[in-house]
């Protein structure tokens, strides 16, 4: 999806990627390091978010899911008061260009099973396990160590 969110981001924008070093891009290397290295459990820099109202409201709602915590599609519904929105949720999670920020690592399928992440499963195990967001015996401790 990175072509379609590149192409979303910049017709929305009306602008072009510049490759640049910023100071708000040497802000969010160093917070990545140190989420890394296990240092930081919340990110403070300034995020522009590019997409509909919807999208914006799911992204909202990822944003309030606090580090070593997961949530479902489902209970993401439940938060926007559109329990029936599960699929417009999921593709909305997966539209979001600024994951690790945003973290849409976090939304696990109701039987707290891995389902899709952008980065690829293998990522999102590796993110969640770093997290912390397991309990040993349920359904993602078993998926993290398989």
């Amino acid at each position: 999806m990175r072509s379609a969110i590149d192409q979303r981001i910049q017709t929305g924008l009306e602008a072009d990627y510049i490759e640049e070093d910023t100071d708000t891009i040497q802000l969010a290397k160093n917070q990545l390091t140190e989420y890394f290295g296990e240092g930081r459990k919340v990110f403070n820099i300034p995020l522009l978010m590019v997409g509909t109202s919807f999208q914006k409201s799911v992204w909202d709602e990822l944003l309030k899911i606090p580090f070593g915590r997961t949530e479902s599609y489902l209970g993401l519904s439940r938060r926007l008061n559109n329990e029936n929105a599960i699929r417009a949720v999921a593709a909305a999670n997966g539209a979001n260009a600024l994951s690790i920020f945003i973290p849409c690592h976090r939304i696990v399928g109701s039987k707290n099973e891995l389902t899709g992440y952008a980065g690829g499963l293998s990522v999102k195990k590796k993110l969640l396990k770093l997290e912390g967001s397991y309990k040993q015996g349920d359904q993602l401790a078993i998926e993290l160590f398989n």
